[in-house]
């Protein structure tokens, strides 16, 4: 039931939800650490930026991504002076978008592991003359591992499921910005009721699968 089309979009779901994931644990990881570390009054205001898109409207989170990168925004204008164009409408713009969205759920798996490792094994690195990079490499990786496992399942998997922050930032551009979720919307308004089925149903079978692996991996963890 399904054509190119739809092909396509999943294509480039698959694309964008990768390289969302690869960005967000690069940019997630020292967030987290200092997150989890830091005694700053500057904790709770972070944090709470962090976790922003739990509670906002991807519409309004779109809207001001949109706003910011457009060719009057700063951001706009920086990377129309650097020669880049402009965001919007474009796979780098659905990153931003996807990066700035799906944060939390990168961030708050790392912190909560990088919390439960505790004082006691950086202790015994530091009386080892362990430096902080070999450390944090060397202990608080492996030992942060499983943190790392949920959050890059979470943060590819939320990404998959956007809609309204995509929507607003990339449009609905065949083979370019038009993802699974804005398709299944054009099938839906084109009255194409069985193609959406299909993908829809796929998306379903993806969410359950990624929620039966994530607990799956916690009740053997408690095992």
């Amino acid at each position: 039931m399904t054509n190119a089309a739809d092909f396509a979009a999943i294509r480039l779901t698959l694309e964008l939800a990768a390289v969302t994931t690869a960005i967000l644990l690069v940019v997630g990881t020292p967030v987290a650490w200092w997150l989890a570390r830091t005694r700053s009054r500057m904790k709770g205001v972070i944090g709470a930026v962090v976790a922003l898109p739990l509670v906002l409207p991807p519409s309004v989170i779109g809207f001001y991504l949109l706003v910011t990168m457009g060719p009057q925004g700063p951001v706009g204008q920086l990377t129309q002076a650097l020669g880049l164009g402009v965001l919007p409408f474009t796979f780098a713009g659905l990153v931003v978008g996807s990066v700035f969205y799906s944060l939390p759920f990168v961030v708050q798996p790392l912190q909560q592991a990088f919390e439960a490792i505790g004082e006691r094994p950086l202790e015994v690195a530091a009386t080892l003359r362990a430096g902080a990079l070999d450390t944090f490499f060397t202990v608080v990786l492996p030992l942060a591992c499983p943190g790392f496992v949920t959050a890059a399942v979470l943060g590819f998997a939320h990404t998959v499921g956007e809609f309204g922050v995509v929507l607003m930032i990339g449009g609905n551009i065949p083979e370019k910005t038009r993802v699974v979720s804005v398709q299944i919307y054009d099938h839906v308004e084109a009255l194409e009721y069985a193609q959406a089925h299909w993908l829809s149903a796929g998306m379903v079978a993806f969410s359950f699968l990624v929620l039966l692996l994530l607990y799956s991996r916690k009740r053997g963890g408690v095992r």
